[in-house]
C-alpha cells in the first residue's frame, strides 16, 4: 500500500525529532493528528436547497469523500430555522487520506491565499487543535469557478492527541504549516 508523503514524513523523522526536543521517554507520547474536520455552514439553504447541493459537491471535491449533511438540533426563530433543517456539510479525515489532504491543503492551497502572511497562533483552542478559517473554497485547485455559484467560506479543524500546545505547534511547523513570525 502507498502511503502519503507527509504521513511518511511523520513516522520517519519529525516523531523522533520531537520525542528528543522535548525529552519524551515513549514514542507514544509524541502528538499526532487523529483526524481533520472540514466544515462549511450555509445559512441561505433555508431559502435555497440548491446551494447546499453544491456546496456538497464541492467540499466532496475537495476531500475525495462524501460530505454529511447537518442538521439544525433545534428551532431558533430569530434565524427562521426550524429543528432538522439542513443548515450545512462536513466531512471527517483519517490516516491516509488526512495526510494526502494536508499535503494539499499546505503545499497548493494555503500559498493560493490573498494576502497571507502565516497562519495565526490565535487558531489554537487550548486543547491541542488548530482551527483555520478560510474564506473562499477557490484557492483548492479541485473547484471549478464556472460552476460554483459563489464564493463560499470553510472551516479546517485539525485535532490532536496532545493537550501540550507548544509540542503540538512543533509537530505542525515541523509538518510545513506556515505560522507568522513573532
Amino acid at each position: 500500500m502507498i502511503q502519503a508523503r507527509l504521513k511518511d514524513i511523520y513516522f520517519n523523522d519529525i516523531r523522533e525529532k520531537i520525542k528528543k526536543y522535548f525529552g519524551l521517554k515513549n514514542i507514544y507520547q509524541v502528538p499526532k493528528i487523529i483526524k481533520v474536520v472540514l466544515n462549511i455552514g450555509i445559512g441561505e439553504a433555508k431559502n435555497n436547497s440548491k446551494v447546499l447541493d453544491i456546496a456538497n459537491k464541492e467540499l466532496a471535491a475537495i476531500t475525495g469523500q462524501k460530505p454529511m449533511i447537518c442538521r439544525a438540533k433545534k428551532s431558533i426563530s430569530n434565524f427562521k430555522i426550524r429543528k432538522g433543517m439542513a443548515i450545512g456539510v462536513k466531512v471527517t479525515l483519517r490516516d491516509t487520506i488526512m495526510y494526502e489532504f494536508l499535503d494539499r491543503l499546505i503545499s497548493i492551497a494555503i500559498p493560493r491565499i490573498r494576502d497571507f502572511r502565516g497562519l495565526s497562533d490565535k487558531g489554537f483552542d487550548g486543547q491541542g487543535n488548530l482551527n483555520i478559517g478560510i474564506y473562499e473554497q477557490y484557492i483548492f485547485p479541485e473547484i471549478n469557478v464556472d460552476r460554483s455559484d459563489k464564493s463560499r467560506g470553510l472551516n479546517i479543524s485539525v485535532i490532536t492527541n496532545s493537550k501540550n500546545e507548544e509540542q503540538v505547534k512543533m509537530l505542525l511547523k515541523c509538518l510545513g504549516f506556515p505560522f507568522k513570525k513573532k
